[in-house]
C-alpha cells in the first residue's frame, strides 16, 4: 500500500481521538454546570458565562486553524490536526516538525512521501511535548509553591522572576528566527526573512496594544495574536519575494 500523508485511516485514527476528547469535554461541562445549579447560581448568570466563553475561544482557534493549514502541506491534515486540536502548542508545534524536516533534508511545505519520515516527525514533535505532562504533576507545586513564597515576602521580585521566566521561554524561540542571521554580513539578505516576519508581527501585536488603550476596547486584546500571526504570515509573501 502506498503511503500517503492523508490516507483515510490516518483521518479515522485521528476522529476517535478527538471524539474521546470532546466527549470528556462535555462531560465535565455538564457536570459542573449541574452543580453550578446544586450549589445556587443563577442559571441565566451560567448561560451568559458559557456563551461568553465560547465566543472568546473563537480568537485562539483562529490562530490554531493557521498552524493546522500551515503544517498541513509538509505533514498531512491528520497529523496537524490531532496534535493542535488536543495538546499541541502552535510555536513549539511549527519548529519541532520543521527542525525534523529539515534535518531529513525536505524542506517545509513539501509533502513527506515516505512512512520513516513521517513517523520521525511525528515522534519529535510528541516526545518534546510529552515532557511536560509527566513533568507537570510532579513539579508544578513545588514551583508554585515557592513562587507563592517569594510572592509572601518581596512582591516585586515575585513579578520580575516570573517576567523573566517567561522572557526566557520566547528567548528560546527567537533563536530560531536569527540562527542564521550572521549570514547577513556575508551577503545572504535571505536571512532577514524570519526577523522581518517577527518584526512585521510585533508591529501589529503593539497596534492591537495601542487600540485598546485608546478605544477602551478590551476584546481587541482577545483577537491581538491570530491578528498578529495571520498578519505576519501575510507579509511574510511580499518580504520573501522582495528578499528571497
Amino acid at each position: 500500500m502506498k503511503f500517503s500523508i492523508n490516507h483515510p485511516i490516518l483521518y479515522v485514527m485521528v476522529s476517535v481521538l478527538i471524539l474521546v476528547v470532546l466527549a470528556q469535554s462535555v462531560y465535565f461541562l455538564v457536570r459542573a454546570y449541574r452543580r453550578a445549579l446544586q450549589i445556587g447560581m443563577d442559571k441565566s448568570r451560567l448561560k451568559k458565562t458559557i456563551t461568553s466563553a465560547a465566543l472568546f475561544t473563537i480568537a485562539p482557534a483562529i490562530s490554531i486553524l493557521v498552524g493546522v493549514v500551515a503544517l498541513a502541506k509538509s505533514l498531512g491534515l491528520p497529523l496537524p490536526w490531532l496534535r493542535l486540536s488536543i495538546i499541541g502548542s502552535l510555536s513549539y508545534e511549527t519548529i519541532a516538525a520543521g527542525s525534523t524536516l529539515n534535518e531529513l533534508g525536505l524542506e517545509m511545505g513539501a509533502g513527506i512521501s515516505s512512512a520513516s519520515a513521517f513517523v520521525t516527525v511525528a515522534w519529535v514533535m510528541t516526545l518534546g511535548i510529552v515532557i511536560g505532562l509527566v513533568l507537570t504533576p510532579l513539579l508544578s507545586k513545588k514551583i508554585q509553591g515557592g513562587m507563592k513564597k517569594l510572592e509572601n515576602m518581596d512582591k516585586k521580585w515575585s513579578e520580575i522572576f516570573s517576567n523573566a521566566m517567561f522572557l526566557g521561554m520566547i528567548s528560546a524561540f527567537l533563536g530560531y528566527v536569527f540562527w542564521d542571521f550572521a549570514s547577513v554580513f556575508s551577503g545572504k539578505i535571505s536571512a532577514l526573512i524570519p526577523a522581518l516576519v517577527m518584526l512585521s508581527s510585533a508591529v501589529l501585536m503593539l497596534i492591537c496594544g495601542l487600540l485598546t488603550k485608546v478605544l477602551k476596547a478590551r476584546w481587541i486584546t482577545d483577537y491581538a495574536l491570530p491578528i498578529s500571526l495571520v498578519g505576519g504570515m501575510a507579509m511574510a509573501i511580499p518580504i520573501t519575494n522582495w528578499l528571497g
